[in-house]
């Protein structure tokens, strides 16, 4: 059995990281940086059993609402698809029966799909439950180090919401909003603000949500 400190989480809000760390894992803060996040991860891959992608999502699939759980060690981006050995597969399926989460294909994306115009061609093309921009930078490396990953994603925004322009703008190297730019966003277009207010409400959720997990996934992690 390996022991739960070689499992290694990859985030990319400092928000996601707080709750990996509350429940015991080691974590690496991406801050939506694909670059950034794949050196972190592959200079850690080699102190690591297993690798979780770890967070919040956009839905893809029209029936996910805000605060589901999705588990998956299955991940699909741009011509590549991943998918861990079967036995561990079998324990992820259990898993997301024992908590009641959706399980399915994710998305690794390589920018956000902030309309629901691209969400719904995201689903069509590939079939993902939900879409983030980690999971196929954690799913590439683990199977290059020949060890298991896993996806634990919960949803923050639906197939059906719209990402206004404040949502877009990057992260600071911590993983914390930039909140300069987001008001100057907002101040620019103060439309938005009701949008923002939503989105902030159901990623509260999704964040709830994802603590609750947390503490799940580590009787499964403790056995990759």
């Amino acid at each position: 059995m390996h022991r739960l400190s070689t499992v290694l989480c990859t985030s990319g809000l400092a928000a996601e990281a707080k709750i990996a760390r509350a429940a015991g894992f080691p974590v690496i803060i991406g801050a939506g940086d694909r670059e950034r996040t794949a050196v972190l991860v592959r200079n850690a891959v080699q102190r690591a059993s297993c690798l979780m992608s770890f967070g919040i999502a956009g839905a893809l699939a029209p029936h996910l609402r805000a605060g589901d759980v999705v588990i998956s060690a299955e991940v699909v981006s741009a011509g590549h698809r991943w998918t861990a050995a079967k036995p561990f597969q079998s324990r992820v399926a259990a898993l997301a029966r024992q908590i009641g989460a959706f399980e399915g294909v994710v998305l690794g994306a390589c920018a956000i799909l902030a309309t629901e115009a691209e969400k719904n061609r995201a689903w069509q093309d590939t079939g993902a439950l939900a879409v983030d921009l980690e999971s196929d930078v954690v799913a590439r490396i683990a199977s290059q180090a020949g060890i298991p990953f896993i996806v634990a994603r919960t949803i923050a925004d639906t197939a059906y919401r719209e990402l206004p322009p404040a949502a877009l703008i990057p992260l600071s190297e911590a993983g914390t909003p930039n909140l300069a730019r987001v008001l100057g966003s907002v101040l620019r277009r103060p439309r938005q603000i009701g949008t923002l207010i939503g989105l902030a409400r159901e990623t509260r959720m999704a964040l709830s949500a994802l603590a609750g997990s947390a503490h799940a996934l580590r009787g499964l992690a403790a056995t990759s």
